[in-house]
């Protein structure tokens, strides 16, 4: 197998019910279940997670309290998630909690920073990759919102310096960095199950996205 069909496409979901995930999910590498944008039981996490499908348990802060995400991330690395994905800017003793519950299960920790307006300097995003390295997760997740075609490229060039991240170039302007991410250096990236389903602004669909890279494979 080449490096570039060996990396995995990670479908982000949202809004969908217990039966859908587990249908859309039969037969996926990887994907995220956005857990702050559905309404499952402590019951239905437990059969998604435990599906057999690398899965990522998100679950953005704002519509929940951090107890109440604590609660159902738990109950999702105790299932079989393979990844919890904890903000980088998340409260000290929410974050290592869930650290410790993830180390303990044997899931891996994507650390993550999002800024939804500019891509900060490149010495800000590589003190926030120190920052991320000295807590100790597996992965980091950077993704900003790209408002120039330089602001890419500056979120691409991390690749050359950074490993297990995944950057995220947020925006029309960025979408070329979800496919080129994987090339450079990123363990996989993110998609969207299909068009008008996307979590982000700028991802592609999942099946595009399968073409693309199958083309450069």
């Amino acid at each position: 197998m080449n490096e570039m069909s060996s990396k995995k496409i990670c479908v982000s979901l949202s809004g969908l019910t217990a039966e859908e995930i587990l249908r859309e999910t039969r037969g996926l590498e990887m994907a995220e279940i956005r857990l702050d944008r559905t309404e499952l039981s402590h019951e239905e996490i437990r059969e998604i997670f435990s599906s057999g499908v690398a899965m990522v348990a998100t679950c953005r802060p704002g519509k929940m309290s951090d107890e109440e995400r604590m609660k159902i991330l738990t109950e999702a690395i105790r299932s079989g998630a393979e990844y919890v994905d904890i903000e980088i800017d998340s409260k000290e003793g929410y974050r290592e909690k869930l650290m410790e519950e993830a180390r303990r299960k044997g899931c891996k920790v994507i650390l993550s920073y999002h800024n939804h307006e500019i891509t900060p300097s490149d010495d800000v995003l590589l003190d926030i990759a120190s920052r991320c390295r000295s807590m100790g997760g597996d992965v980091l997740k950077m993704a900003c919102k790209a408002n120039t075609v330089s602001d890419t490229a500056r979120l691409l060039g991390l690749l050359a310096h950074l490993e297990n991240t995944v950057v995220v170039a947020m925006g029309e302007k960025g979408r070329i960095s979800r496919v080129a991410g994987p090339l450079i250096g990123a363990p996989f990236t993110y998609a969207s199950l299909s068009d008008g389903k996307e979590t982000a602004e700028g991802q592609i669909d999942f099946r595009r996205m399968k073409k693309i890279m199958g083309l450069m494979s």
